[in-house]
């Protein structure tokens, strides 16, 4: 990984872009809609850049680049599509300790600018560092396709009720134990099917109700890794590792199948001789278990008799066997 993503707060900051054609005019927009004071240098502004200027969303000067235009910028972006002239811009930047990007130029950048999908607050960066624009682009183009529109306003909506989950739940198991619940539940779908009210109600319920017992108990889901090719996971393994917080697999299962699970899970591999001790300890501590076995999730019958007669609940997730999809497949 050779850039490290991270978001920058530019609300009130001022911004500098150097350029006047579309190119320009997209990243002025991008900075303004971050919050950004944009200052525009282009002596030759197109009719996009002029559609920002007349709006008030930039400020022009119309004028060729000087080196003293980055002074005291938070970042610049340099697209005037003459190579002399951004990399002139670009040394000025660096030379200044401005984070410099140029459209089209990664060897001339310190920062890429992504393909950006935007639920805001929620906002999703992809970028092949600068090495193919238009593969983020179909990336960016395939996410948008899977988001809820509304995913934006179930962030507001949590957000709302941070606040009096913490004064009502304060143990910190319980409080993601009730997230955990709101996103997955009945609440988060109100909101993203419009009913906002309906959801406010069932929220509040959720946030008021008796603690028992029975909320700190988890989950074990014995999934099917199949052949051993992430992508021939089911969706319902996806989900399921990307939400557990403990992964116990087997020891030859792939690091690419393991790489699906969430990125803060502990893993832990275990041998022949079973897991239940393991997947029950884990459970009673209120975690969500994924059992990752190679093939199907065959011979876990045991395992299972005795989480059912803990109290814990069990789910049974098949994988693809590797004869099965060679048949399917005709080899």
């Amino acid at each position: 990984m050779r850039y490290f993503p991270a978001f920058l707060d530019l609300d009130g900051r001022p911004c500098l872009v150097v350029g006047g054609g579309a190119d320009a005019a997209r990243k002025a927009g991008l900075l303004g809609a971050a919050g950004a004071r944009v200052t525009v240098v282009a002596d030759a502004p197109g009719a996009e850049m002029l559609d920002l200027v007349r709006s008030g969303a930039v400020a022009l000067r119309r004028r060729p680049f000087a080196d003293g235009d980055v002074a005291g910028r938070a970042v610049a972006i340099v697209a005037t599509g003459d190579a002399r002239a951004d990399a002139r811009a670009s040394a000025a930047a660096r030379a200044a300790g401005v984070p410099v990007n140029v459209v089209d130029r990664p060897a001339l950048s310190t920062f890429v600018v992504p393909a950006i999908v935007n639920r805001d607050p929620v906002v999703i960066a992809i970028s092949t560092g600068g090495t193919a624009p238009v593969l983020a682009r179909r990336l960016r183009e395939g996410v948008e396709a899977l988001l809820p529109a509304r995913l934006g306003e179930l962030a507001r909506f949590a957000a709302s009720f941070r606040q009096a989950v913490k004064a009502t739940v304060p143990d910190a198991d319980s409080r993601r134990r009730l997230w955990q619940d709101f996103f997955d539940g009945p609440v988060a779908a109100r909101i993203l099917a419009g009913d906002a009210r309906g959801a406010r109600a069932r929220m509040l319920a959720l946030v008021n109700r008796p603690r028992t017992g029975a909320d700190a108990r988890g989950s074990v889901a014995f999934v099917g890794a199949g052949p051993g090719d992430p992508d021939l996971l089911t969706l319902r393994a996806l989900a399921l590792l990307q939400r557990a917080e403990v992964v116990v697999h087997d020891q030859p299962v792939s690091p690419a199948i393991l790489d699906r699970a969430r990125r803060d899970a502990e893993r832990i591999a275990v041998g022949r001789g079973g897991a239940g001790r393991l997947l029950l300890e884990s459970a009673r501590a209120g975690k969500r278990v994924v059992r990752l076995k190679l093939g199907g999730a065959a011979g876990m019958g045991a395992e299972s008799a005795a989480l059912h007669a803990a109290g814990i609940a069990v789910e049974i997730v098949p994988g693809v066997a590797a004869p099965a999809f060679a048949h399917a497949v005709g080899i």
